[in-house]
C-alpha cells in the first residue's frame, strides 16, 4: 500500500541515481582505449546469433508476416535507445522466445478471425503493444519493482528451464520439418521429389548435430588441454559463432548434380523489398480495427505486461549481482518506464519488441569485469615494478599500489572499503617481506591476480556499439540467407543445453534417478551445499513440485488460445513461495533449496542430513538398501588401465625421488619408472603391496573375466 500512496517515488531515486554517473558512464569507456572492442564483439555475437534463430521461428510460425529482418531490427533499435537513454547500461535488449511464442499465439488467433485476418495482424499487435505500454508505465509509476526481491531461484530456474525445454521443442520440430515440404511450395520442383527430400533431412539431422557437439565443445574450451592460453580463450569466447560458419561453409560442399534448396536455407525478405517497407505504415491502419478487437487486445498485453516485467527485472538483477561489486545504483522503475516507450515504438513500427534478456547481459558484465581487471593490474603491475626496481619498502610498495587502485576505480570516498577488499594483498606483500627464500618473495606478476578484487567498467558504449553492430547485421542478410535452417536447429538445441548447467533444478532431477547405495558418489565430486544440508526426502519434494508445476506450465503453452496466459504461473509462484512453501518445508532447508547464490562445496567423503548410510564399510553390489554399494571390479577398474596394466598412485612426487632418478641417470641405470615406482609403494604400504602384487600376477598369468580378477584381488 506504501508503494501505491507514493507514486513515481522510484522512478524520482533511480533518476538522481543514475544522473550523478552518467557523465562517468562514457568517460570511464573513453578510459579503456581499444580494449573496450574485445567485449563489444563478444556480446555482438551472442545477441544477434540468437536473434537470427529467433527471426527464422517468427517467419515460420507467422508466414513470413515477421522475420529476421524484423528482430534483427528492434533489438537494434531498442539497443541503441536504451544504451543512451536507459538506467542499467549492463543490461542487453533483444527480441526473446517468450516474444515469439506470444506473437505466434497472437498471430494464430488472428488469422483465424475475419475481422482481422494476417492483413491487419500488425495493426491489432500495435493496438496490444499500446496497451502493454501503459500497463508498464502503471507498473514503474507505482513502485511495482519493489517486489524483485520476492523473485527467488525457484521462479528463475522454472522459467529457464522452460524456455529450454521449448527450445528443445523447437530443435525437434525444425529437424522433422526438415523431411516435409513447406507450405505453399509446389510440390512438383525437383527439389520436393522423395529422394532429395529425403537427402535434405539427413542432411539437416547431419548439420544439426554436427553444431549442437562441436558448439558445446568449443564452450568448454578454456578447460583443455591443448593449445595457449589465448588460444583457448578465443575458442571460448568466439567459437560458437565460428561453428556456424564452418557448418555453412559446409553446406556448400554437397555434389553439383544435387539440385539448387538442398539443403534448405534460411528465408527473409532482403530490407529493401516490399515485404520489409509495408511493417513503416502500421499505424496507418490501426484505425480499422474494430473497437471490440481494440479492448480485447487488453487480455494479451496483461499477460505481455506481466512476462516483460518478470523477464526484464530478473536480467536486469543478473546483471547487477553483488559478486561483480558495481558501484553505480540499480534503475529498475525507470528502465520499465523506458521499455514502455519502446514497446510502444516498436508496435507502431510494426516491430516485436525487446526486453532484457540472458544470458546475453550477465556475459555482458562478466566480460566488462575482466577487462576492468586487466586495465587495474596492468597499471598496479607497472607501479609496483618501478618501486622495485627503487629498492623501496613493501610498505610503500602496497601504498604506491593502492593508490594506483583508488585513481582506476574512482572510488576515493570509499576508503575504507578499498583497504578491507585489499588487506589480502597487503598481508601478502608484508609476508615476503619476511620470506628468506626466492619463492616467497611477493612478485606482482604472477601474485597479483589472486588478490584483486572484482570491478567492473561500468560505461555505455560496448552496448551502443554492439547495438549498432546488430542494426549493421540487417544489412547483410544476403549472407545470413545462406545459413542453412538445420543449423538453426542445432543452434536452439545448444542454447538449450547450455543453459542447463548451474539451473539447481535440473541437477537435483538428475539426483532423483541415483540409487541411495550409489549417492556417495555425489559427495565425492563438486556438489551443491543443499546436497549435504538438506534431508534427501525434502530435497525430493521440492524437486517434484517444481517437476509438477513445469509440465503445468509447458502444458498451456499446447493451448491454442489461452497459450497466452503461459506467464501467469509465473506471477502466482511468487505468492505460492511466500505463503503456500514455507508451510510444507522447513524455514532452513526452504531457504538452502531456495536460496539466491550458487554455492558449492568441494568433493569430500561427509557425513549429511542428506544421504544417511547405515556403514561406511563397502559391501558387494546387492547390498542392503542405504549402504554404499561398490563392486570388487569397479575398484579393479580404478587399480588398472583399459590395457590391463597396473596404476600406482601416490599423492605426491618426493623430492627424494627426483634426486634419486637423477642420480640413476648419470650412472646409467635403466631401470624403468614402473619398476621404481612399485618399489616406492611397498615402502610406503606393505599392505597395498600385497593386494598390487596379486592384481599384477593375475594381469600376467591369466586374461579371465573380469570376475576372475575381482576375486583375486
Amino acid at each position: 500500500m506504501d508503494n501505491i500512496k507514493t507514486p513515481f517515488r522510484g522512478l524520482i531515486k533511480d533518476f538522481k541515481g543514475r544522473k550523478e554517473c552518467y557523465k562517468q558512464d562514457w568517460t570511464s569507456a573513453l578510459c579503456s582505449g581499444t580494449s573496450i572492442l574485445a567485449p563489444t564483439t563478444y556480446i555482438f555475437f551472442a545477441s544477434a546469433l540468437p536473434v537470427i534463430a529467433f527471426g527464422e521461428q517468427l517467419s515460420r510460425d507467422t508466414d513470413g508476416h515477421l522475420s529476421t529482418v524484423e528482430t534483427l531490427t528492434s533489438t537494434a533499435l531498442c539497443g541503441i535507445i536504451h544504451s543512451i537513454f536507459g538506467g542499467q547500461p549492463l543490461l542487453i535488449l533483444g527480441v526473446a522466445e517468450p516474444t515469439v511464442i506470444m506473437y505466434t499465439y497472437l498471430y494464430n488467433f488472428a488469422k483465424g478471425r475475419a475481422e482481422l485476418g494476417p492483413e491487419l495482424f500488425s495493426a491489432w499487435i500495435g493496438w496490444v503493444c499500446l496497451w502493454t505500454a501503459l500497463l508498464l508505465f502503471l507498473l514503474a509509476i507505482f513502485n511495482a519493482c519493489t517486489i524483485i526481491t520476492k523473485f527467488t531461484r525457484i521462479a528463475g530456474e522454472l522459467f529457464g528451464m522452460l524456455i529450454a525445454v521449448l527450445f528443445i521443442q523447437e530443435a525437434v520440430k525444425g529437424v522433422v520439418s526438415e523431411f516435409n515440404i513447406p507450405k505453399d511450395e509446389d510440390p512438383n520442383s525437383e527439389k520436393y521429389q522423395f529422394q532429395w527430400l529425403y537427402s535434405n533431412g539427413l542432411l539437416g539431422i547431419i548439420f544439426s548435430f554436427g553444431l549442437l557437439f562441436t558448439a558445446l565443445k568449443s564452450r568448454r574450451a578454456r578447460s583443455w588441454s591443448y593449445g595457449t592460453g589465448w588460444f583457448r580463450s578465443f575458442f571460448a569466447d568466439y567459437g560458437v559463432p565460428l561453428m556456424v560458419l564452418v557448418w555453412t561453409a559446409l553446406s556448400f560442399s554437397v555434389p553439383s548434380k544435387v539440385p539448387s534448396g538442398v539443403p534448405r536455407r534460411l528465408f527473409s525478405p532482403l530490407p529493401s523489398e516490399s515485404a520489409s517497407l509495408q511493417h513503416w505504415r502500421v499505424i496507418k491502419d490501426m484505425g480499422r480495427i474494430p473497437p471490440v478487437y481494440i479492448l480485447a487486445a487488453i487480455i494479451p498485453a496483461v499477460m505481455i505486461a506481466g512476462l516483460y516485467f518478470f523477464d526484464h527485472s530478473v536480467a536486469s538483477q543478473m546483471a547487477q549481482q553483488k559478486e561483480f561489486n558495481l558501484k553505480n545504483p540499480s534503475s529498475y522503475h525507470y528502465d520499465i518506464l523506458l521499455l514502455g516507450f519502446m514497446t510502444l515504438l516498436c508496435g507502431f513500427l510494426g516491430l516485436p519488441p525487446s526486453n532484457g534478456v540472458l544470458p546475453q547481459s550477465p556475459m555482458h558484465t562478466k566480460s566488462l569485469a575482466v577487462l576492468k581487471k586487466q586495465l587495474i593490474r596492468r597499471k598496479m603491475v607497472q607501479s609496483a615494478k618501478e618501486c622495485i626496481k627503487q629498492q623501496a619498502s613493501n610498505t610503500e610498495i602496497y601504498g604506491k599500489m593502492q593508490a594506483v587502485f583508488i585513481e582506476m576505480d574512482m572510488t576515493p570516498s570509499q576508503l575504507v572499503i578499498v583497504t578491507e577488499e585489499l588487506k589480502d594483498l597487503k598481508e601478502a606483500i608484508m609476508k615476503s617481506e619476511q620470506g628468506k627464500n626466492a619463492d616467497e618473495k611477493f612478485d606482482p606478476e604472477k601474485h597479483i591476480d589472486a588478490y584483486l578484487p572484482v570491478r567492473v567498467n561500468e560505461q555505455r558504449v560496448s552496448n551502443l556499439l554492439q547495438s549498432i553492430l546488430v542494426g549493421a547485421s540487417v544489412f547483410s542478410m544476403p549472407i545470413i540467407r545462406r545459413i542453412p535452417t538445420s543449423v538453426l536447429w542445432g543452434y536452439f538445441a545448444y542454447m538449450a543445453i547450455d543453459s542447463l548447467p548451474g539451473n539447481q533444478f535440473c541437477e537435483r532431477m538428475l539426483l532423483l534417478f541415483i540409487t541411495p547405495a550409489r549417492r556417495y558418489k555425489v559427495l565425492e565430486g563438486v556438489h551443491a551445499s543443499f546436497v549435504e544440508s538438506v534431508p534427501f526426502k525434502y530435497i525430493f519434494m521440492f524437486t517434484l513440485f517444481q517437476l509438477v508445476y513445469l509440465v503445468l506450465c509447458f502444458g498451456i503453452t499446447w493451448i491454442p488460445i489461452a497459450g497466452i496466459l503461459f506467464p501467469l504461473p509465473f506471477l502466482l509462484l511468487i505468492s505460492i513461495r511466500q505463503h503456500v512453501l514455507p508451510k510444507l518445508f522447513h524455514p532452513h532447508d526452504l531457504q538452502e533449496l531456495d536460496a539466491a547464490e550458487y554455492e558449492e562445496i568441494a568433493g569430500v567423503w561427509s557425513h549429511s542430513r542428506s544421504f544417511k548410510f547405515k556403514d561406511l564399510e563397502p559391501i558387494h553390489s546387492g547390498g542392503k538398501v542405504g549402504e554404499v554399494e561398490i563392486c570388487d571390479a569397479e575398484m579393479l577398474d580404478e587399480l588398472t588401465t583399459s590395457r590391463g596394466q597396473l596404476k600406482l598412485r601416490s599423492l605426491s612426487f618426493p623430492e627424494d625421488r627426483i634426486y634419486q632418478r637423477q642420480l640413476n641417470a648419470s650412472k646409467g641405470e635403466t631401470r624403468s619408472g614402473y619398476e621404481t615406482n612399485k618399489e616406492s609403494q611397498v615402502d610406503k604400504n606393505g599392505e597395498m603391496l600385497q593386494t598390487v602384487k596379486e592384481a599384477t600376477k593375475v594381469l600376467r598369468i591369466t586374461k579371465g573375466s573380469r570376475s576372475e580378477l575381482c576375486s583375486k584381488a
